[in-house]
C-alpha cells in the first residue's frame, strides 16, 4: 500500500464530512431516473448550502441545487486541472526523468517534474539505473532542475511546514516532504520503504515537531534538491551501486546522451487519481505546469501556462442556449472558476497567476469554458475516479 501520499490540508478531517455529498453526485450519474426524487432531497439535507449540478452524457439535467449562486472553487479547481490534463496529456502520458554519466563517473540527474517520484518509484528506479551504469562507484551527482525556472513559485503556496505548502521543482521527492519521527534528538524515517538522509534529520530537528509528522520543504529550493540527490543515493546503495562523492546542482554538459531514462511507472490517469483522491495542491500544480510545456513547448514557466489557458478559453467552449440552466451556472461561475483556467486569461488583470488548487472569485475575468465542467465530469467517470 502507497503510504506517500500526504493531504493537502489539515481542515480535511474537520470538512470530511463534506465529501458525502460530492461521492453522492457522482452515484447520480449511474442512478435510474425513478431513484433521483429521493436522492435529491438526501443530497439536500447533506449540503443544503453547496452548489450541486449534475447532468448525464447527454447533457439532460439530473439535480440541481443552488445552480445559478457563485461560489469560490476551492480544490473543485483540481477537477478542471485534471480535465485539461486528460484533453493535453492524454491518460497514458508518462513523466521522465534522464539520467548521465560523465566519463568521470559523475552521475548527472536532469528533472522532468514528475510529481510522483516517491520512495516506491525510485527503489525500481534505482534498480535499474545501476544496471546501466553499473556498480563501480560514482564520484559525484550533479542536480539539474533547469527544466523549471529558479524562481518559480506558485501563488497561494505559503512559507510553511504545512504538506500543502511544498514547493514546486523540477526534480523533487515524496512531493517534496519528509514523513518522519522525531523523538527527542533522534529521528528516523516514519516509513520502512524511505532511508532517512543526513538532511531529512537536520531538517527535522530544527522544524520537525516530537513524533510522528510530515513537513514540507519550503524554505529554499535547494534543499529540496539536495534531499532528493540524498534519497536517490540512498537508493542506488540499496541497488548495489556507490556514492562517493558530492551532491551537487548544476547543468548537463552539453552533448552528454542519456544512459537511462526513466518513466513514469503510473500513467496520466493514475496520477490524477491520486490527485483529486489526495486533493494534493503539489501534484496539481506540477501536472498543470506540464500541460503548458506540453503544448507549448518546454521549458516550464507561468507565462506559457497563461497563453495554453487564453486558446482552452477561447477554443473549447460550445454553444449553449442562453436561456439554459447550464448559460446560466456558466455565466454565474465566471467570478469564481477554478484557477486551472483562471486568473491571468486576462491582460486587464492585476492579479498574479493562480494556482491550479485554488483560487479567490474575481469578476474581472472572461466567461469560463461552458463545455469544461462536464466534459471534466465525464472524464473522470470514464478514468474510474467519480465511481472509486
Amino acid at each position: 500500500m502507497m503510504s506517500q501520499l500526504p493531504k493537502t490540508t489539515n481542515r480535511r478531517a474537520r470538512a470530511g464530512v463534506l465529501m458525502w455529498p460530492h461521492l453522492l453526485a457522482c452515484a447520480l450519474l449511474l442512478l435510474p431516473a425513478q431513484a433521483l426524487a429521493g436522492a435529491r432531497e438526501t443530497l439536500a439535507a447533506l449540503a443544503p448550502s453547496g452548489l450541486v449540478l449534475v447532468i448525464d452524457e447527454k447533457s439532460n439535467e439530473l439535480v440541481a441545487q443552488n445552480a445559478d449562486k457563485p461560489f469560490v472553487p476551492a480544490s473543485v479547481a483540481k477537477i478542471v486541472t485534471a480535465w485539461l490534463a486528460m484533453e493535453v496529456l492524454g491518460a497514458d502520458y508518462r513523466f521522465k526523468t534522464r539520467f548521465y554519466l560523465g566519463g568521470d563517473r559523475v552521475l548527472y540527474i536532469r528533472g522532468g517534474g514528475d510529481p510522483f517520484l516517491i520512495s516506491e518509484e525510485l527503489a525500481p528506479l534505482a534498480s535499474a539505473l545501476v544496471a546501466a551504469i553499473g556498480k563501480q562507484p560514482l564520484n559525484g551527482i550533479v542536480l539539474d532542475a533547469s527544466y523549471y525556472p529558479s524562481d518559480i513559485r506558485i501563488p497561494g503556496i505559503e512559507d510553511t511546514d504545512e504538506a500543502y505548502d511544498a514547493l514546486n521543482s523540477a526534480l523533487a521527492v515524496n512531493f517534496n516532504t519528509i514523513h518522519a519521527v522525531r523523538k527527542g534528538k533522534t529521528v528516523h524515517s516514519a516509513e520502512e520503504q524511505t532511508p532517512i538522509t543526513p538532511l531529512a534529520v537536520s531538517q527535522f530537528l530544527a522544524r520537525g515537531a516530537q513524533g510522528r509528522s510530515r513537513i514540507s520543504l519550503t524554505q529554499n529550493p535547494a534543499v529540496g534538491l539536495q534531499y532528493a540527490g540524498e534519497l536517490i543515493a540512498a537508493f542506488i546503495e540499496r541497488a548495489g551501486g556507490s556514492v562517493k562523492g558530492k551532491i551537487s546542482t548544476g547543468a548537463v554538459p552539453e552533448g552528454l546522451e542519456p544512459i537511462y531514462v526513466h518513466r513514469q511507472s503510473r500513467p496520466l490517469s493514475e496520477i490524477l487519481a491520486g490527485l483529486l483522491l489526495g486533493s494534493n495542491n503539489y501534484i496539481a500544480n506540477q501536472v498543470f505546469l506540464e500541460i503548458g510545456a506540453h503544448r507549448l513547448g518546454g521549458p516550464v514557466s507561468l507565462k506559457s501556462r497563461c497563453r495554453l489557458r487564453k486558446r482552452c478559453s477561447s477554443g473549447m467552449a460550445s454553444p449553449i442556449p442562453s436561456n439554459s440552466r447550464k448559460a446560466r451556472a456558466s455565466a454565474a461561475a465566471t467570478a469564481s472558476r477554478p484557477a486551472a483556467l483562471s486568473s491571468c486569461c486576462t491582460s486587464s488583470s492585476p492579479m498574479p497567476p493562480c494556482s491550479a488548487a485554488a483560487t479567490a472569485p474575481t469578476s474581472r475575468l472572461a466567461p469560463f469554458p461552458a463545455s469544461a465542467p462536464w466534459r471534466a465530469m465525464l472524464t473522470l467517470r470514464s478514468t474510474g475516479v467519480c465511481a472509486s
